[in-house]
């Protein structure tokens, strides 16, 4: 009779004394003459991943943020045939073989989605659409999804309560038990792999494997399209003005690199915030585009938090201007990632010194523009330029400001501010992002309306052109 003695190994019938020997990441009794060996795959470019105990979502994010440190990924596959189960097609056998080494025995989670790692069969993986189930990074456009009816409850992807996907920074990569998470600043815990050998089933696939079909949920498109590795979905802000910054000052700014789900101050720390983006390749391209922004007598400092997500705040604390230190943007309308059509109309720019506004009413006036900095008390843009219309629904153009400080400013403050206009059941919410012109033109032997053409021009690069009113 076989019994397992609690550390993933099989303990032989009493009196037997062979040796367990571990061959390429399999394990099998040397010198057991009563059973066929099996031998270990041959090394492969696809590995079978078997998640042992998978407490919390695995997703096609999930492998992918795992997997993408030891190799170039090309495709992903996730399935519930046998538990839980991923395969995952490297550029070459080299980096699965780094993968498989690195990987395996490894908690995703602490104490939890263990992985047992072994080379598959197939020599490529079949993907026919891009959700959390299976995704194809060699394509240059993404797979449409079917097309389904509206979904009877919010995609988790934006809800604070589940895990980010897996944390880089933060240990064996997530968060602790429920309950147990506080603010981390310190050095990551150490590394807790265990010895996933031996466990799971055994690997299947063949020849033009094809998965299974997906579970039937709403879908959805990772944000992360094949770029670098994420680093978890919590970032640090200092720097902050702490009399005027604000969670909405800190989302409007934020917004413009990802989706916004969480934003936390921190009272013991005047001038810092955490902010939790709907994934990690969001809070790379904030502390990418962000990072030693000055923004009047500040600089922000962006930094990848140790913490996986941030927990909800019953009774936050009143900040200076009287608003809660702890706000949910889960839902938020102003995010401007949400669905795949939204994604690809929004082009990432640095800070600049133009900005680029539209949803304004379509007979807005300059005086009308200027007054809204005004009312919020940054200044003004000294420059406006706005583009011929393209239908009656509203207007847009570009502003430029003294320099990329008051940009900012004038972001924070005035982006999604409300513009009355009397032909309107509902208030223009102007919208800003950053352009990539660097000047507004003056007309310096230029007319009128080349001018006017020439900027409209720059914008194209700007993303959101589409007129949006609500």
């Amino acid at each position: 009779m076989m019994a397992y003695n609690g550390s993933g190994e099989k303990r032989l019938r009493a009196g037997s004394d062979l040796d367990v020997e571990r061959s390429n990441g399999n394990n099998y009794m040397a010198g057991e003459p009563c059973r066929k060996r099996k031998l270990p795959a041959r090394p492969n470019h696809i590995l079978l991943y078997t998640i042992i105990n998978p407490a919390y979502p695995i997703t096609v994010d999930v492998i992918h943020t795992i997997s993408t440190p030891h190799g170039q990924v090309q495709r992903i596959v996730v399935f519930k045939k046998n538990g839980v189960q991923a395969m995952v097609e490297f550029e070459s056998v080299e980096s699965a073989t780094r993968a498989k080494e690195a990987l395996h025995g490894c908690d995703i989670y602490s104490g939890c989605c263990t992985l047992k790692i072994e080379f598959a069969k197939p020599e490529k993986l079949n993907v026919f659409k891009n959700d959390q189930e299976s995704w194809d990074y060699t394509l240059s456009e993404d797979l449409q999804p079917v097309q389904r009816s509206a979904p009877l409850l919010q995609s988790p992807q934006y809800t604070g309560g589940r895990p980010q996907p897996y944390n880089m920074d933060y240990g064996s990569g997530g968060p602790p038990p429920p309950g147990m998470m506080k603010e981390r600043h310190g050095p990551p815990p150490p590394h807790h792999p265990r010895d996933g050998r031996g466990y799971g089933p055994e690997g299947y696939g063949g020849e033009g494997f094809v998965p299974p079909p997906p579970m039937h949920h709403p879908s959805m498109a990772p944000q992360n399209q094949g770029g670098p590795p994420q680093q978890g979905a919590v970032m640090m802000v200092y720097g902050l003005d702490p009399q005027t910054a604000n969670s909405d000052r800190l989302f409007n700014l934020c917004c413009l690199y990802g989706n916004v789900v969480r934003i936390k101050f921190l009272k013991t720390k005047e001038g810092t915030a955490m902010v939790q983006m709907g994934d990690g390749v969001s809070v790379e391209r904030c502390v990418q585009n962000l990072n030693n922004v000055t923004v009047g007598d500040y600089t922000l400092t962006l930094a990848f938090s140790k913490q996986a997500y941030l927990s909800e705040v019953m009774n936050p604390y009143p900040l200076p201007d009287k608003s809660p230190s702890f706000k949910d943007y889960v839902g938020n309308k102003n995010n401007r990632f949400l669905t795949p059509a939204s994604i690809h109309k929004n082009r990432i720019q640095p800070p600049s010194k133009v900005l680029h506004f539209f949803n304004t009413p379509p007979d807005v006036s300059d005086e009308q523009l200027l007054q809204v900095f005004k009312d919020y008390g940054v200044t003004p843009p000294h420059t406006i330029s706005k583009f011929p219309l393209k239908s009656e629904r509203s207007s847009s153009g570009l502003m430029e400001f003294q320099n990329i400080s008051q940009s900012v400013m004038a972001i924070m403050a005035c982006n999604h501010a409300t513009i009355q206009h009397p032909g309107a059941k509902f208030p223009f919410v102007m919208k800003l992002c950053f352009s990539s012109s660097r000047q507004i033109g003056q007309g310096k032997g230029l007319k009128s309306d080349q001018n006017q053409n020439q900027n409209q021009r720059q914008a194209q690069n700007n993303g959101m052109v589409e007129h949006e009113y609500y």
